[in-house]
């Protein structure tokens, strides 16, 4: 695991999120740590046989699978690809489960990822107490071993971003009493439904998240967030086919480009979105440069041939976040 001063983006396992991390340079790829929410319908070995030779780990999060199914097959996967599976451990799972991820942990780098979420498992300093000290006994690692993940979840609006910021300052005075291997705090303010926005011109939404992290203050302490998706989870099915979208970040907020026009190709569409987004305030001076998620969006805005997918705009998406996220963070 990298040091704090790392990204640590909690992503999906789906095909563009994996994209991005594959197009991650080499210096790039060294500063971030990602967390994978492990879905018991996707099988995440194809993705990471995609990720480039210099991917050696990977921080798992199976809350979302059924127990008896533990993580230890997929650490003994993972290894046969050469890549560590850091464990992401919850105070909720069952000592079962927290036994196997201790096991885990000790088949690769012996350290795993708590994830807490303080309006959950850490109410106030004795729960927390209660919960992390079950955990830790059960996965038999010292708190040196563990990277603190505390997880302030959706940052829905500016009174919520206020709450949420509070909520946090408590939760890190606690986590300072704890001698950590590290703290990073996540939380994500990406609407969880975008087809409520206007088409065929860009609309800002706030990066909350980001103004909670910066306004802590807090030094020593990580910076993770849920890339460029929610952390609510979308219920239902979509039936519709979606239009070509993109979630351009930039300091303050990320800028939604939804784009209907241009007839009923998605190829056109998709040109004509990307033609304007090259051509805004938004696009930044190294262009094509900026990441492979950029170079991507300008060869689209160059011609109308491949307008790509949905995994593909949320892999150019997340590209640029990532890239955007590690420029804005100081190195330590």
């Amino acid at each position: 695991m990298t040091p704090n001063g790392a990204y640590r983006p909690i992503l999906r396992p789906r095909r563009g999120e994996f994209a991005a991390l594959a197009h991650l340079s080499t210096e790039e790829a060294a500063r971030v740590t990602p967390i994978v929410e492990v879905d018991p319908a996707v099988s995440v070995v194809p993705m990471v046989r995609e990720l480039p030779p210099r991917t050696d780990a990977l921080a798992l999060d199976f809350a979302s699978v059924p127990e008896p199914a533990a993580p230890v097959a997929a650490a003994e996967r993972l290894a046969r690809l050469g890549v560590a599976m850091v464990p992401v451990v919850r105070p909720h799972e069952s000592d079962h489960r927290l036994v196997a991820h201790g096991r885990a942990a000790r088949m690769h780098r012996h350290n795993a990822v708590l994830r807490l979420r303080p309006h959950v498992d850490a109410g106030n300093p004795a729960k927390a107490d209660a919960a992390t000290d079950r955990v830790l006994a059960a996965i038999a690692l010292d708190p040196g071993q563990v990277d603190l993940l505390i997880d302030l979840a959706e940052t829905a609006c500016l009174a919520h971003a206020v709450e949420v910021e509070e909520r946090a300052r408590r939760v890190l005075r606690w986590a300072r009493t704890v001698p950590w291997r590290s703290v990073s705090v996540a939380s994500g303010a990406m609407p969880p439904n975008l087809d409520h926005l206007p088409t065929d011109r860009p609309v800002a939404v706030g990066r909350l998240d980001a103004r909670v992290w910066a306004r802590l203050g807090a030094p020593g302490i990580g910076y993770a967030d849920y890339g460029v998706t929610s952390p609510v989870r979308r219920l239902g099915v979509q039936h519709h086919r979606q239009l070509p979208t993109l979630r351009y970040t930039t300091e303050q907020a990320w800028w939604i480009y939804r784009w209907a026009r241009r007839g009923g190709r998605s190829d056109d569409r998709c040109h004509d979105l990307c033609r304007t987004l090259v051509t805004s305030p938004q696009w930044p001076s190294a262009g094509a440069r900026f990441s492979w998620g950029d170079a991507e969006i300008a060869r689209r805005a160059r011609t109308a041939r491949g307008a790509g997918s949905s995994a593909s705009w949320i892999a150019w998406s997340t590209s640029h976040h990532i890239s955007h996220v590690l420029r804005a963070l100081p190195e330590r």
